[in-house]
């Protein structure tokens, strides 16, 4: 068997044809959709990370507004252009980017950005909103993983997820998601005893926790949906995920790609978000 690949190009490319769409009809009102992107500091991935989602917002038809600081930036300085933004009409969705410098509080900063401007979904009145079943904005990597199991078409009602690393920005959300389309979810991590008792019972496994190649073939129960949300940077300078793609892609039923996989759909979910709260914005 080979797997499947999820094309995360390809689908992401769809979703922003329909965002661009949604965001001309808003345009053509009056309404223009605005996303306020911050970086503070010169870490480089992030440098990356913020340059295509500016770019993938004026593809789309959204205004983007780029404001970069040095590291030297106070808190209290940061709080107040988020105060700012909050009051800025012509902005529905903020995103700060992280890392932070370490003497800014990373969650003092999310929690200052107004919930209905927070298209990152990290704000805690989103987090609440997600845990309840409510609809508020839903972080962006859970979100664009879900849509691709929707795109392949997989039944997750009474199938076995496991999700494999617990942070708030994509293990707890993606497996509050699975568990409200009714799927079984175990939670994992990378120092779980016997990871691979787990993972080899599961339909659905999601790699998420920053290590090279750790979920390994013998880990994966064949013809299982593997989404692989890591990137981490080898020695000899090429990219690849948590999951040993060459030899998990053998016993696989469909897989995801590093790079083209998930990271394409998290800007996609970032720029739906975006049109979503201008469209509540407009009314």
């Amino acid at each position: 068997m080979t797997a499947q690949l999820i094309d995360g190009v390809a689908l992401a490319r769809q979703w922003r044809a329909r965002v661009a769409e949604r965001a001309a009809a808003l345009a053509a009102r009056g309404h223009r959709p605005g996303l306020a992107v911050i970086l503070v500091g010169d870490d480089a991935a992030s440098q990356v990370y913020v340059r295509n989602k500016v770019k993938a917002c004026g593809e789309a038809g959204i205004h983007s507004v780029l404001e970069t600081y040095p590291a030297s930036l106070t808190q209290d300085e940061l709080l107040a252009r988020i105060a700012a933004l909050n009051a800025d009409p012509t902005i529905h969705g903020i995103l700060v980017q992280l890392p932070l410098p370490p003497h800014i509080d990373a969650q003092r900063v999310i929690e200052a950005i107004a919930p209905a401007k927070d298209v990152d979904g990290f704000h805690v009145a989103n987090a609440g909103a997600l845990l309840v079943g409510q609809r508020g904005y839903w972080p962006c990597t859970p979100y664009g993983c879900v849509k691709m199991l929707e795109h392949i078409g997989i039944e997750l009602r009474g199938k076995h997820a496991v999700v494999i690393g617990r942070s708030n920005i994509v293990g707890k959300p993606m497996a509050l998601l699975l568990l409200q389309a009714n799927a079984t979810v175990t939670i994992c991590h990378s120092a779980t005893a016997d990871l691979g008792h787990f993972t080899r019972q599961a339909d659905v496994v999601v790699a998420a926790v920053g290590r090279p190649r750790m979920l390994t073939a013998d880990m994966v129960k064949p013809g299982a949906v593997v989404l692989d949300v890591g990137i981490n940077r080898l020695p000899d300078g090429k990219l690849c995920g948590d999951v040993d793609f060459d030899t998990v892609r053998e016993v696989a039923g469909w897989i995801t790609p590093v790079p083209g996989g998930v990271g394409p759909m998290t800007i996609a979910m970032l720029l739906l978000n975006t049109v979503e709260a201008a469209e509540r914005a407009a009314g």
